[in-house]
């Protein structure tokens, strides 16, 4: 049966001529991709120690090792969205695949910091062309919605699964073979998926593509990458330094002068009419409190672990086995529980779980039992093993399937920006807060990074009551109604 976009238009479902096999198949390559995807998101973090020794860098330093990639993943990941949509998802996917897979070669062989950071940033420009194409070809090729949904929560498990299991895999890497290592295991996947995709993905493109608009991505650049600037340099340069308020100015200035362009674009590069959806807009807010969490706790456990402690990127790795295994045993249950009963149930347990885990914390010392730090790991786990299938699942539902790959790519990007600011500011408040050495200061200075992360639980909790309710729900249907009309008629004109 053919699709009807939200353009009004109609094109063959890409999935018209596959078999259930084929279709498993298709999935199967999409979430290799999202698995190395997600596996560098958070290996990088537990190889920063050994990476600042042997390229002699500062902890501002670590933190670009760790935001370069996520900075330059949110900042393209829209664009990426639609140039799928427009030339092809498999074709965009395929390149993202071979840029991705190139970077990590040269991260791999980097001499110094800088070709660190750099290599890191050409991975990125790679990695936006995975996750929202991925999801707009799982969107286009799972039509039926209850299909949909399952197939749903098979991706965000997957998300889950791979971002907790990248401390665990990277201490063992690190530990036996180097720093170097946490970057060879993407090649051979990436070759890997290269050659299936051409083999197993069929070809589909929306039947009224977006329009391209530089403008509205030059200032979403330059509006993440100044308050990313500003906020990880400040410890060194000041908080009230002139440089620091100028990266501040230059990214509100780009805030306002985005927002009214973007309200007059036919076509913008976000469609600020889907955050009239009160789904929609809290599970962007969730996807930025929820990752924003994870990327500070594991930038604050790694430096604790390996620098306070003193122990080995192996140990500090299987320190956080508690919260990978009940990270990948609660990931695809909270898939289940979305498509049976929605996704309130699994975002009140995320929000209460990692505000839990960082409570636990805020009294950090150098000396906290080993059960304690346990407690806290698992119910870590278990918070964000809840989070990754909700998120996506609000994002897409409702959307026209024509903007599969721009919804798509809004909650990839609540994703990347909400690491790229846990990194940056729970790395710099902390920093700024350490007393003496790093060792010694560390614990008492994460205080205040662990009530962060307590505070971003305490939102998602809030938020998951607030975007589950009926009112909620009108406002979802009320959305998706609008967008299909104004589609209607902007197709019609042209």
């Amino acid at each position: 049966m053919p699709i009807t976009s939200g353009a009004g238009q109609r094109e063959a479902a890409p999935a018209a001529g596959l078999t259930p096999r084929r279709r498993v198949l298709v999935l199967a390559i999409c979430c290799m991709s999202l698995f190395i995807v997600g596996l560098d998101n958070t290996i990088v973090n537990i190889a920063l120690p050994s990476i600042q020794r042997d390229l002699h860098a500062s902890v501002s330093g670590l933190q670009w090792v760790i935001d370069a990639y996520t900075l330059v993943l949110a900042g393209l990941l829209m664009l990426s969205g639609s140039t799928g949509d427009r030339v092809g998802r498999r074709r965009t996917f395929q390149t993202g695949l071979v840029l991705f897979t190139l970077g990590s070669l040269l991260c791999s062989l980097a001499p110094s910091l800088g070709w660190l950071v750099a290599a890191r940033a050409l991975q990125a420009v790679g990695g936006s062309m995975l996750n929202p194409v991925a999801m707009s070809i799982i969107t286009n090729t799972f039509t039926e919605p209850r299909e949909r949904a399952r197939a749903i929560g098979v991706w965000g498990g997957v998300i889950g699964i791979s971002m907790a299991l990248g401390p665990l895999v990277g201490g063992a890497l690190v530990g036996s073979v180097g720093w170097q290592s946490i970057f060879w295991i993407n090649i051979p996947v990436g070759v890997a998926a290269v050659v299936l995709c051409a083999l197993f993905v069929p070809e589909s493109r929306a039947p009224r593509p977006r329009r391209v608009d530089p403008v509205g991505q030059a200032l979403v650049i330059v509006l993440l990458t100044s308050l990313t600037y500003g906020i990880i340099e400040a410890p060194a340069a000041g908080w009230t330094s002139a440089r620091t308020l100028a990266c501040f100015a230059v990214s509100a200035l780009a805030l306002c002068a985005f927002v009214p362009y973007e309200l007059r674009r036919a076509e913008p590069l976000i469609d600020l009419r889907f955050f009239r959806s009160v789904p929609f807009s809290g599970a962007t807010v969730v996807a930025v409190c929820g990752f924003a969490a994870l990327a500070g706790f594991l930038f604050m456990n790694t430096l604790y672990l390996q620098t306070t402690l003193g122990y080995p990127a192996l140990h500090a790795g299987l320190y956080t086995l508690p919260m990978a295994g009940l990270t990948a045993v609660c990931a695809p249950l909270s898939g289940r529980i979305v498509g049976a009963a929605g996704p309130r149930i699994p975002l009140l347990v995320a929000g209460v779980a990692i505000g839990a885990s960082g409570l636990m914390l805020t009294g950090l010392t150098a000396h906290t039992p080993l059960w304690q730090l346990m407690s806290a790991y698992m119910l870590f786990g278990l918070g964000f093993g809840m989070l990754n299938a909700p998120i996506t699942n609000t994002a897409v539902s409702g959307m026209p399937r024509a903007q599969a790959g721009v919804a798509a790519a809004v909650a990839s990007t609540s994703r990347q920006i909400g690491q790229t600011l846990g990194v940056a500011v729970i790395g710099s408040l902390v920093t700024s807060a350490v007393r003496g050495p790093l060792p010694s200061g560390l614990p008492q200075a994460s205080h205040v990074g662990w009530w962060i992360v307590t505070g971003c639980g305490a939102a998602i909790l809030l938020l998951g009551i607030l975007t589950t309710t009926s009112w909620a729900g009108l406002t979802a249907v009320r959305t998706a109604e609008r967008l299909s009309h104004v589609s209607t008629r902007t197709a019609g004109t042209s």
